[in-house]
C-alpha cells in the first residue's frame, strides 16, 4: 500500500521515532471517528492507514514507538470515555472508602497511566526495552516542590517498567531528573521552551547517569528524552509582542523558523558534546502556508534527525489531509537562513531563548511560555480533581 507521510518521514533516519501524543486508551475511539469522517470509498484505506500507525492487537508491529501524556490529555480520556473512567473511580472508592479527593485523583491518574503503559508492553518487550515507553507526568502544580515530585515519580515508575517520568523544566525539576537518572529511571523533560532549559536537562541527565554507572545501577531499561514544546514557545510567549513593539515584521514562517532554530541548536550541541538524552519535539503545527500550500516545517525541516516526533490526534489528521504525497529529505543539519536568524536575534525574547545561558535555572519558571503552559496544565489537573470529587460525593454522600 501507499506509504503515509509518517512512514516516509521515518525513512529519513533509522533512529527517528513517531510517538502518540495522547493516552492509548482513546486511540481506538479516535480512529473510529476518523474512519467515519472519511470520504465515501476511502473508508478501508483510512482504516488500514490507522492500523499501520497503531494496532491494539499487535502494537509491536506498528509505527508508534512510544507515548506522551500530560494533564490535558489525561483529562481528554475522561471526556472521551467518561463511563469507562467512572468505573475505574468507583472501583477505587470501593477499595478506599475514606479517601479524599486529591488522593482519589492521584490513584485515578496512576490507573490511567498503568493501563496505557500496558498497551505498549508488546512494543517494549519486542524492542528489547528500546521503545514502548509511556510518559506519566508528575503533578504540574508541584513544579517547584522537589520532594513531592520525587515521591510521585517513584510511584509512577513502580506502575510498569515502561513508564517514563515526565518532569518539568524548573530548577527543582532538573534536580529530580538527576536523581531519577541516578536510579536508572527513565525521564522525559517537559515544560521546556528555551535552549538554557534543554541544556540544563542534558547536563542533569549526564550527571545522573555517571552516578548510576558508579553505583552499578541496571540501565538496560533506561531512556532519556528532552522535549521542546515548539509551537508553545512561538505562540504563547512574547515573540510576536516584542517584534511588534520593535517594528520588526515577523511572518508565520519566521515564527516557525524561531522554534526550529532553538531545536536545531540543541540537537547539534547534544550530538557534539556526547550527551545521552534524545531530543523530542511536541506542540507541532501544520504551518506555514506557502504559495497556497500548507506545509509542516516542524516535520520537514527536522527530517533526517535522530529524534522523536510526538503527534496528537488532531495533528495526525492534519498531516493526512495536507501532507499526503509530501516527500521528505534530510534537512536536520541545514542552517537557518542567515537573514531570518539575523532578524530574530534583534528580538530579546528570541535572543534569550537561543542563548545557552539565556536564563538562569531560577528564571526558568518565569518564562512566559512556561507560566502560560503551567497554568493550563494545572487547570486541567484541577478539572480532573473536580471530576473525581463529584463521583466521590455521589458514592459517599
Amino acid at each position: 500500500m501507499k506509504k503515509n507521510p509518517f512512514e516516509k518521514l521515518m525513512e529519513t533516519h533509522p533512529g527517528l521515532e513517531i510517538w502518540w501524543d495522547s493516552s492509548p486508551l482513546v486511540y481506538s475511539s479516535w480512529a473510529e471517528g476518523v474512519v467515519k469522517k472519511a470520504a465515501p470509498g476511502r473508508t478501508e484505506k483510512v482504516r488500514e492507514q490507522l492500523k499501520r500507525l497503531y494496532d491494539p492487537e499487535h502494537p509491536e508491529r506498528t509505527l508508534f514507538r512510544g507515548v506522551t501524556t500530560n494533564p490535558p490529555l489525561s483529562l481528554g480520556v475522561i471526556k472521551a470515555r467518561e463511563s469507562f473512567v467512572t468505573q475505574i473511580i468507583d472501583d477505587l472508592i470501593e477499595k478506599n472508602p475514606c479517601i479524599d479527593k486529591e488522593s482519589l485523583f492521584w490513584l485515578t491518574y496512576k490507573e490511567i497511566v498503568r493501563r496505557g503503559a500496558e498497551m505498549y508492553q508488546g512494543v517494549f518487550q519486542k524492542s528489547g526495552y528500546r521503545y514502548g515507553y509511556l510518559s506519566g507526568q508528575v503533578d504540574p502544580r508541584n513544579l517547584t516542590d522537589k520532594e513531592k515530585m520525587i515521591s510521585q515519580a517513584l510511584e509512577l515508575a513502580s506502575l510498569s517498567p515502561n513508564v517514563m517520568i515526565k518532569v518539568p523544566g524548573s530548577r527543582e525539576g532538573y534536580e529530580v531528573i538527576r536523581f531519577l537518572t541516578s536510579k536508572g529511571i527513565s525521564t522525559n523533560n517537559t515544560l521546556t521552551f528555551v535552549l538554557s532549559q534543554l541544556m540544563a536537562c542534558a547536563k542533569a541527565v549526564k550527571e545522573g547517569l555517571e552516578i548510576a554507572k558508579q553505583n552499578g545501577v541496571d540501565l538496560t531499561r533506561w531512556r532519556s528524552v528532552i522535549t521542546h514544546m515548539t509551537a508553545r514557545y512561538g505562540d504563547l510567549g512574547d515573540l510576536r509582542n516584542e517584534s511588534e513593539s520593535l517594528k520588526i515584521d515577523l511572518s508565520e514562517a519566521d515564527v516557525r523558523w524561531a522554534e526550529i532554530a532553538i531545536f536545531k541548536k540543541a540537537y547539534r550541541l547534544l550530538k557534539e558534546r556526547g550527551y545521552p538524552g534524545k531530543m523530542l519535539i511536541c506542540s507541532l503545527r501544520i504551518s506555514p502556508e506557502m504559495d497556497g500550500k500548507k506545509h509542516c516545517w516542524h516535520l520537514e525541516k527536522l527530517a533526517g534527525g535522530d529524534i522523536v516526533f510526538t503527534c496528537p490526534p488532531s495533528f495526525i489528521e492534519g498531516v493526512f489531509e495536507y501532507l499526503d504525497g509530501t516527500e521528505f529529505r534530510s534537512q536536520i543539519d541545514e542552517e537557518i537562513p542567515k537573514a531570518v536568524l539575523d532578524k530574530l536575534l534583534r528580538i530579546p525574547y528570541f535572543e534569550m531563548g537561543y542563548d545557552e545561558d539565556g536564563l538562569t535555572p531560577d528564571e526558568f519558571i518565569s518564562h512566559t511560555a512556561m507560566t502560560v503552559t503551567a497554568k493550563e496544565f494545572s487547570k486541567a489537573t484541577g478539572e480532573m480533581v473536580d471530576f473525581v470529587a463529584k463521583r466521590l460525593a455521589t458514592k459517599c454522600g
